[in-house]
């Protein structure tokens, strides 16, 4: 741009012309690229994504189970301990998320708390009835980790993009990451380990290995697509 009392560029000077003209032109693009802003989330969609995101949680959960893997965060201990006692396993998911919510409600608020809340109790649900909906004859354990991990990851992505969580674990690493700017994938990955070395007691170091399989497709998903500011929705 040229000073107040400047003369324009020389309309027969074309190098002077056309960096003009790339400079209007490059003016009138950025104004397009600031006026991009977050889009607000409407309660359908929210309740769309959360519900396909605990859907698809779910049934990569119920694979882990059918091949008595152990997938991470409180579900994994869920899992572990159903393995261990023949306790249920949603009974021991739901009652394990319980004392997280203290921590949602302080960091992150009631909106998040009750969509969470909302997501655990569908998800204690899904994985009580599919045995009742799917029969299951075999299943190999390498299909189980890497499917159900990607499974897992792509319904975690949902309902991280819409501010839920599945409690415990996740509760945790979604605030560290709203609040400290913490890489979701990476945090729960490190989380994930100290579960698994845990669960090898009880699965083997066969189920393990697949297990952590699953664990690196999972937060591998979320830690390429859930970057801050990657995503501009917000619920």
């Amino acid at each position: 741009m040229t000073g107040k009392h400047e003369k324009g560029p020389d309309p027969m000077n074309t190098d002077t012309a056309s960096g003009a003209g790339a400079s209007e032109a490059g003016t009138r693009s950025t104004p397009d690229v600031m006026m991009i802003r977050p889009s607000r989330h409407t309660l359908p969609e929210d309740v769309f994504a959360i519900t396909i995101g605990v859907a698809l949680v779910s049934f990569g959960v119920f694979l882990f189970q059918q091949a008595e893997l152990v997938v991470s965060g409180v579900a994994g201990i869920a899992l572990a301990l159903s393995y261990a006692t023949g306790l249920d396993f949603s009974v021991l998911f739901f009652s394990l998320n319980l004392p997280f919510y203290a921590l949602a409600v302080g960091g992150m608020g009631w909106r998040f708390v009750i969509k969470t809340f909302c997501a655990i109790a569908l998800m204690s649900v899904l994985v009580r009835s599919y045995p009742a909906l799917i029969d299951i004859a075999a299943l190999e354990p390498a299909f189980a980790g890497l499917i159900g991990g990607i499974m897992i990851g792509l319904g975690l992505l949902a309902l991280f993009r819409h501010g839920a969580g599945l409690g415990g674990i996740n509760i945790l690493v979604y605030w560290l990451q709203s609040t400290r700017g913490l890489r979701a994938g990476y945090v729960q990955l490190g989380i994930d380990a100290v579960i698994l070395a845990g669960a090898a007691l009880v699965i083997g170091w066969q189920g393990i290995i697949w297990s952590v399989a699953g664990a690196v497709m999972f937060n591998l998903i979320l830690g390429v697509n859930h970057k801050p500011g990657r995503y501009v929705g917000v619920s």
